[in-house]
């Protein structure tokens, strides 16, 4: 089974000067090849070819700090990523839209079963692709709960981890994410995330923003120093202690499942 690029050693953990500075380079995709008929117009610019895919494979395998995500839980995910994940050795964290499962297109949940298998994360991206900040609070209980459980008897494990959808987040969504026991949440706020992030910045691959592309730009010490002061910020902003995790414990309403 591929090891998990999450827990591969930091590339430049030995130099004392910069072990500090955030490092990990965490991409988003959603789907690969020609999107279906199932997938909108607002969605179709976040899809890209699979010899796309198959070179930024190529680059993660060259650099232990690159992590790949996946959004949304296309049926690409499947039948086009895992093979080629298998093929370089490497995971990758699978989100999941539960709405959505077992729709044309959507991956099933044998098949996330499948992934899981494989030696892939499975986390939820929330039940119905909604904004959260806009949620109600029964709205939000079914986007951080309810699509975690069923996530869960698919695959038969934990979910321990959420990314938000349209990367739109604000202090009560990070405080409810929290308070539902995730152990990690990525966004999509760009540039480089810390070895023990709670709250995970990633970078959106499109069409027209190839990984290649979005990779240089987070090469060498600038975009390092740049994340080490934003994340911080962006943390404090939005209520979280700026230089540590969240406490996260399953909340009540989870018990006696």
């Amino acid at each position: 089974m591929p090891s998990d690029p999450a827990l591969r050693p930091a590339p430049d953990a030995g130099p004392a000067g910069r072990r500090w500075l955030p490092h990990r380079k965490i991409l988003t995709f959603h789907g690969l090849g020609m999107p279906g008929p199932h997938v909108d117009a607002a969605e179709r610019p976040y899809w890209i070819g699979a010899p796309a895919f198959a070179a930024a494979l190529v680059r993660a395998a060259g650099d232990a700090a690159i992590e790949i995500t996946f959004d949304d839980g296309n049926l690409s995910d499947l039948s086009i990523a895992l093979p080629r994940l298998l093929e370089a050795g490497l995971t990758a964290r699978f989100f999941v839209l539960v709405g959505r499962i077992g729709r044309p297109g959507y991956l099933a949940a044998p098949d996330l079963a499948a992934l899981h298998r494989a030696g892939m994360a499975i986390g939820s991206h929330g039940a119905d692709h909604v904004d959260w900040r806009r949620a109600s609070d029964q709205e939000l209980r079914r986007e951080l709960h309810d699509a975690r459980h069923i996530i869960e008897d698919a695959i038969g494990a934990a979910v321990t981890e959420a990314s938000i959808p349209f990367g739109a987040f604000d202090a009560r969504v990070l405080g409810a994410l929290a308070a539902a026991g995730y152990r990690r949440v990525y966004s999509s706020s760009g540039g480089l995330a810390g070895a023990a992030a709670w709250l995970v910045p990633r970078n959106t691959v499109r069409a027209d923003r190839p990984a290649e592309a979005v990779l240089d730009r987070l090469a060498g010490w600038r975009p390092r120093a740049a994340s080490a002061l934003r994340n911080p910020l962006r943390a404090w902003k939005h209520g979280l202690p700026p230089w540590a995790s969240p406490p996260v414990s399953r909340g009540t309403a989870d018990r006696g499942r």
